[in-house]
């Protein structure tokens, strides 16, 4: 049998009846037996949820091998609860695995699964496990998903420990951009648990079942943005302390003490990062139970991804090296390759001496080297007498234009790197484009990014002045000239570089200094300052994006749109 993956949807039921909790025992989201309690929502976690009565309908009777339309081959059953089963099984025209969820078409949730399946596919949206197909046909209802083997599920990961700070960091900010693009599209999860958040080998984070999980469960919202909200909150919480965020044991996470309320992450867990803790209470308490040392709520997605860009950037740690080896020579390079080492009691033979230790050979190095002493002798003679007669040709002019261009070498001073301190987005109108990743524009990694949003409009940007970074390079600095590295090229590119005088978005275009613009249709672009001029903050400003296709790699559709992999400023 195929080894499982953890790919598979989160489609557990939280059946009280003893049987389907039994079941459950024995088959998990992603194919490996594990506790029951990894897919438990108490009552305190959706309170904000209703559940509707689960189908009477039996599940269809599939096995290992069984084709859907002629191409989905079905090769092992993950999940078979409420009605429905889950499979992993293979797409013969495509060659790849999939997943798949399969219920009878008479099912009371039927129609609804396949509404949710075939809102998810127009997303689009690559952060989101993709659903391939959606069908009805001889009398079941079936949903074709993404399966990713190398993907590990967060339940996973928080087993061995609480994540570091800068592993918490990327996944909410990831997690909470994708469900803020999905609710702007008015799609909701309404089932986001540990159990549904994935990371990517890549070390991207990709959330599964949107929509879908909860429409297999029955699961629906009065509220959904505050549902997604507060789950993130609960994501984040259990990032940080290993612990679930409510009194009951859930996902394989040990409950909070009982009796006690919700207390912040930093009082549960030493060592945990302060503002990353706040965050999360932020987004797990509402009406008017938030601790007054916190600032106000956020109720949305949106809400939580300004809050995170707000946040001082997390920097991810520092790169741990090993010592190399200490050097070591062998024998060949000391100079014992090939000889036999003499063994006791066997008479060694004396070697015949090196070459050229003979009489005849100390001959012939003596005659060597009195031909090469005055070979060097003739040579010399003969350029000094060259020299000699080049400096008798030299005249008085000559002198002076080789001084002139001395001087001229002299006072052109060659420009220096200015390191980056800090940087920030900044935003002039309307929403920001990834804050998160700013600091990808300077740490010194080609395949890293901060990228903005793709527009239907361009190249020229429409709905908003431009877009950009503000770098703060520590201290005031000389700068003469600003180099971006570019991920897309066609169309155009403009850059305009402005000098401010803060570290954020405060600051007007029109109280700034314009240093410079540059304009190009390739991946490199260098804005040069005519005079140069000395500044702390310098703003990077793109006016003009190139057309692009879609880049499932960076998370990023097709459209006017532009990714800066690295800044250098000079002086």
């Amino acid at each position: 049998m195929a080894e499982r993956s953890t790919a598979a949807v989160d489609v557990a039921d939280n059946s009280d009846e003893a049987s389907l909790t039994a079941q459950a025992d024995q088959s998990t989201a992603d194919g490996v037996a594990k506790n029951r309690e990894r897919d438990t929502d108490s009552d305190e976690v959706q309170e904000s949820t209703r559940t509707d009565g689960a189908g009477t309908t039996s599940p269809p009777e599939l096995h290992s091998g069984h084709k859907l339309a002629r191409r989905y081959r079905l090769e092992e059953c993950v999940t078979r609860l409420d009605g429905f089963s889950s499979w992993r099984a293979v797409d013969e025209k495509l060659r790849r695995a999939v997943g798949v969820h399969i219920l009878p078409a008479d099912h009371s949730r039927a129609r609804s699964v396949l509404a949710a399946a075939r809102s998810s596919a127009l997303l689009g949206d690559p952060r989101f496990v993709q659903v391939l197909d959606a069908v009805e046909e001889n009398d079941v209802v079936y949903v074709v998903h993404e399966w990713l083997p190398d993907a590990t599920e967060l339940t996973t990961l928080l087993a061995s420990g609480p994540l570091e700070p800068y592993d918490a960091y990327q996944m909410v900010s990831q997690v909470s951009s994708a469900m803020a693009a999905a609710h702007r599209e008015g799609l909701a999860h309404l089932r986001l648990n540990p159990n549904a958040v994935l990371r990517a080998s890549t070390g991207q984070w990709r959330i599964r079942g949107l929509a879908v999980n909860a429409a297999l469960r029955g699961v629906s919202s009065d509220t959904p943005q505050r549902t997604d909200t507060e789950a993130i909150g609960a994501l984040l919480y259990a990032a940080l302390t290993q612990r679930w965020p409510y009194e009951s044991d859930a996902y394989g996470l040990s409950g909070l003490p009982k009796d006690i309320g919700l207390i912040a992450p930093d009082q549960v867990r030493a060592g945990v990062h302060r503002g990353l803790s706040e965050l999360s209470m932020r987004a797990l308490v509402n009406d008017g139970a938030t601790a007054s040392r916190h600032e106000s709520p956020c109720t949305t997605p949106e809400e939580l991804v300004k809050a995170i860009g707000e946040m001082p950037r997390i920097r991810p740690p520092e790169p741990a090296f090993t010592a190399p080896p200490e050097y070591q020579r062998t024998t060949y390079q000391q100079g014992t390759y090939g000889r036999q080492t003499p063994r006791p009691g066997v008479t060694s033979i004396a070697t015949p001496p090196p070459p050229l230790q003979s009489r005849t050979g100390k001959a012939l190095k003596w005659a060597v080297s009195a031909l090469l002493i005055a070979a060097l002798g003739l040579g010399s003679w003969q350029l000094a007498d060259a020299l000699m007669d080049q400096g008798g040709k030299n005249d008085e002019p000559t002198k002076t234009q080789d001084h002139e261009g001395g001087d001229k070498n002299k006072n052109a001073a060659p420009s220096r790197p200015i390191p980056i301190k800090d940087a920030e987005e900044y935003v002039a109108k309307g929403d920001a484009q990834h804050p998160a990743d700013v600091g990808k524009t300077y740490d010194g990694n080609t395949s890293t990014a901060w990228r903005t949003s793709s527009y239907l409009d361009g190249p020229k940007m429409v709905i908003k002045p431009g877009v950009g970074i503000v770098y703060d390079l520590g201290s005031e600095q000389k700068i003469s000239a600003a180099t971006l590295s570019l991920r897309y090229g066609n169309d155009h590119t403009t850059a305009d570089l402005y000098a401010t005088d803060s570290l954020g978005s405060s600051t007007p275009l029109s109280s700034m200094r314009k240093l410079g613009t540059a304009t190009t249709s390739g991946t490199s672009l260098k804005v040069s300052v005519d005079k140069p001029v000395k500044s702390r903050y310098v703003l990077v400003w793109l006016t003009a994006l190139p057309y692009s296709g879609d880049d499932p790699a960076n998370y990023s559709n097709k459209g006017y749109k532009q990714a800066i992999t690295e800044v250098k400023f000079t002086g």
